[in-house]
Formats: C-alpha cells, sequence, structure tokens
C-alpha cells in the first residue's frame, strides 16, 4: 500500500514535467515558426530596395553621362568657333584699315581716295543741281562744295591709268564736261535747264552704282 501510495503521489509530477516539456517545445516550434515567417518578407523588401537603389543609380548614371557630359565638347567647339570668327574679324578689319583699296558694289577693287574723290563729287554736284536757285544763302553754299569736289577730283584723277577705263570715272567726266560746256557757253551766272540738269543727275546715278 505504501507503494502504491507513492506512486500514486509520484504520476502527477511526471505529468506535469512532460507537460511542462510539451508546451516549452510547442513555444519554441511556434516562435521558430514565426521566425521564418517574417523574415523572408523583410528580406524580400531589402532585396526590392536594393535592386530599386541600384536602378536610380545606374539611371541617374546615364541621366548625367547623357545630359551632362555630350554637349560638353559642342559647348566648346561653340566657343572655339566664335573665337575663331571674333579673331577673323579684328584680323580682317586690320588689314581692311591699312589696304589702300576697296571692293566696290560692282565687286571690283578700286583705290579708297579715289572712291572717296568721286563718292563726294556725286554727293556735293547733286545736291547743288537739286537746289532751289531762289533760295540763294543754300545755293551758292552747294555750289561752292559742288566746285571743290569737280576740282580736288579733276586735279587727282583725271588722266589717272588706275580708273581711266571705269564706268564711274567715265561718267563722272561726261557730268563735268556737260556742266562746263553749259556755262562756258550760257555765262557763269545762267540757270541751269531742266534738260541738262536732268541729264548729268543721270549720269551721277549711272556713276554711283558703280563705287
Amino acid at each position: 500500500m505504501a507503494i502504491t501510495i507513492v506512486a500514486a503521489k509520484t504520476d502527477p509530477i511526471c505529468v506535469s514535467s512532460v507537460a511542462k516539456k510539451i508546451l516549452k517545445a510547442n513555444s519554441e516550434y511556434k516562435l521558430h515558426s514565426r521566425t521564418h515567417v517574417v523574415l523572408p518578407p523583410v528580406e524580400a523588401a531589402s532585396s526590392r530596395r536594393h535592386v530599386i537603389s541600384c536602378s536610380s543609380t545606374a539611371l541617374v548614371a546615364i541621366l548625367t553621362f547623357n545630359c551632362g557630359l555630350a554637349p560638353l565638347p559642342v559647348q566648346a567647339e561653340d566657343m572655339s568657333n566664335g573665337q575663331d570668327e571674333k579673331e577673323e574679324g579684328v584680323i580682317g578689319a586690320i588689314k581692311s584699315l591699312f589696304d589702300p583699296n576697296e571692293k566696290t558694289k560692282s565687286g571690283k577693287v578700286l583705290p579708297k581716295a579715289y572712291l572717296k574723290s568721286a563718292r563726294e563729287l556725286v554727293k556735293t554736284l547733286r545736291e547743288s543741281l537739286k537746289e532751289d536757285p531762289k533760295d540763294i544763302a543754300n545755293f551758292r553754299r552747294n555750289a561752292d562744295s559742288a566746285k571743290e569736289s569737280i576740282r580736288d577730283y579733276l586735279s587727282n584723277w583725271r588722266g589717272q591709268k588706275t580708273v581711266a577705263g571705269e564706268e564711274s570715272n567715265v561718267e563722272l567726266e561726261k557730268a563735268i564736261r556737260s556742266l562746263a560746256s553749259f556755262y562756258s557757253k550760257a555765262g557763269p551766272s545762267a540757270p541751269l535747264p531742266g534738260e541738262v540738269k536732268s541729264e548729268i543727275l543721270n549720269d551721277l546715278d549711272t556713276a554711283e552704282k558703280f563705287l
């Protein structure tokens, strides 16, 4: 009976111990199961962030290369071309300054001094012919300027081989002869007829086209 009592008393303890072990094992299993269930999403999210980060870095690198670096050679080339054009412009201006010749409207190259004298003659003689003779003060002033231009032109360029055959010179000498011919016949104070005036103005217009 004593043995039976002891055995009866020890059975619950054994059961309790076994139950505790089972519960502990079950808890560890559940914890282990939860750990495995939770971890994959974290790793997946981390993996996605890594992929996105790498993709973003690659995209930034591509944009930087295409948008940032590519225009630089073009910009440098444009600056170089602009600098070259500026230098050529300066050199051309210096050469033109010391060049005794100049290209005319018709494309011919003639002495600058001749072109300046011829243009001044066209200007002053035209103004003199278009001036109203009744405005005595302006008429005399323009007439004096025209006489000075004619004198300067003839003294420097009449008979010069460099311009003897030029259309502008031919027309200007023709206008001067017409004017001199009229005044030599009618007198220095005679009013210039409209027909003669128109003829001389036409000669001046033709000469100007070649200057």
